[in-house]
């Protein structure tokens, strides 16, 4: 039988355990902060057809309280595929669809395979909006999961900008999720495109005419797509850019037309800054003006947006006008990828508690929702059932679980129950 082994490798049903970490930031006495424990029985093991879960790039509960997985199937490696093999060496594993459909109980319900992507969301009809990458270009896409259709997309530019590290832009990446034996692995979404190396003259000036030509107004998707929320209501759909370090651009839901958007601050777009030394940053340092990198938001449902910005270790909370409200800075002392990874609420209609995973320090951060203090936290960096190694996505139920969904060396997705 399959074992997956990097799922859970000793699945023990470990308590929530506070502790405290050099230079993050202390508990907060005032109020307490709900307890949770790490559910061993979901997803049920093991996932059919030999399927071994990628890195995770996308998390989203249905109106069933169901889970969406979006992970990313060309990350399997050599030492993962022996079952793909012509002829198979050994009977694990093969490569998972990219979207996974996971019940409450933790049975697969169905599945389909869409281009790989960043960010997901599902609406109370069941469609799914995902964060693709296409030829080499980000948007969002509106799919039939029954059937696999395509259904709409949101309009983006047909240029990249220019990278560092070589490469042109110029190069498509591939547009199916078919793999060769031995893929790139785990670093997959790190790939350079082939095509004309530039010098850093060239580079810049690249840089340059490609922001001429697509200023921070630009009504369109700029470069890679972090998050993708819905608000039904309003028939809005709110998306995350990395154009200039990110920008909230929310669209029309059932047109895709654009509506507005804005970046750090509220700053609205033809006020954000083209200039790297606004995106400026050392950890404990002053926040830069402008946001830093892999924006993600949530929508809360007094009509908040939190807007967390990774790279600067901070969450931004305006209207949903855009206006701003108020700045959450959290273990401002974080280097390497920051800790304002996703967000999430808890499930009380006041929404009194929020829950930010933090891929750097591999832990999910329990902030007072009000003020921003932090209460407590969930987990801890390793490989054991309840520990995080890449934690990346995060999401919650009506009845308070917490999922998570990891990429590196973790590749799952958990779940973790309230405890009264």
């Amino acid at each position: 039988m399959l074992t997956h082994l990097k799922l859970w490798k000793k699945a023990l049903a470990l308590p929530l355990v506070f502790c405290s970490v050099l230079a993050l930031p202390a508990f907060s006495q005032a109020q307490a902060a709900p307890h949770f424990k790490f559910d061993p029985n979901w997803p049920k093991l093991p996932l059919p057809n030999k399927w071994w879960m990628m890195g995770v790039t996308g998390l989203a509960v249905d109106k069933d309280d169901n889970v969406w997985v979006l992970d990313r199937p060309r990350d399997i490696n050599a030492t993962q595929n022996y079952a793909m093999l012509n002829p198979p060496t050994a009977e694990c594993c093969v490569a998972p669809p990219s979207m996974i459909h996971i019940d409450k109980e933790g049975n697969v319900i169905g599945s389909f395979n869409p281009p790989e992507g960043h960010g997901m969301a599902v609406d109370s009809k069941g469609f799914v909006y995902i964060g693709n990458t296409v030829k080499g270009m980000n948007t969002v896409r509106k799919y039939d999961p029954r059937t696999g259709k395509l259904l709409m997309e949101i309009p983006r530019v047909p240029d990249r900008e220019p990278r560092g590290g070589g490469g042109n832009g110029a190069a498509a990446a591939p547009t199916s999720t078919a793999l060769a034996p031995g893929g790139a692995g785990p670093v997959a979404s790190a790939r350079v495109p082939a095509g004309k190396r530039l010098s850093p003259e060239e580079r810049a000036k690249a840089i340059a005419a490609f922001r001429a030509k697509y200023p921070p107004t630009t009504p369109m998707i700029v470069g890679q797509i972090e998050e993708v929320r819905l608000d039904e209501p309003a028939h809005e759909i709110y998306c995350t850019d990395s154009y200039l370090g990110g920008r909230v651009m929310v669209f029309d839901l059932d047109t895709f037309a654009f509506k507005r958007g804005w970046g750090a601050y509220g700053h609205p777009l033809s006020e954000i800054s083209s200039d790297p030394k606004d995106r400026a940053y050392t950890p404990g340092g002053p926040e830069p003006k402008e946001f830093r990198s892999h924006l993600t938001l949530n929508i809360s449902n007094d009509g908040l947006v939190y807007a967390a910005d990774r790279g600067a270790n901070r969450i931004d909370v305006t209207t949903k006008q855009g206006k701003f409200v108020k700045e959450i800075l959290l273990a401002t002392q974080t280097g390497n990828r920051g800790s304002a990874g996703g967000v999430a609420f808890s499930a009380d209609p006041q929404q009194r508690y929020m829950y930010i995973s933090d891929i750097s320090n591999n832990t999910i951060w329990i902030l007072n929702r009000e003020d921003g203090k932090v209460l407590g936290r969930i987990g801890s960096a390793g490989d054991f059932g309840g520990e995080f190694h890449g934690l990346h996505m995060i999401a919650t139920d009506s009845r308070g679980n917490i999922y998570t969904g990891e990429v590196q060396a973790g590749e799952r997705v958990q779940r973790f129950v309230p405890v009264k």
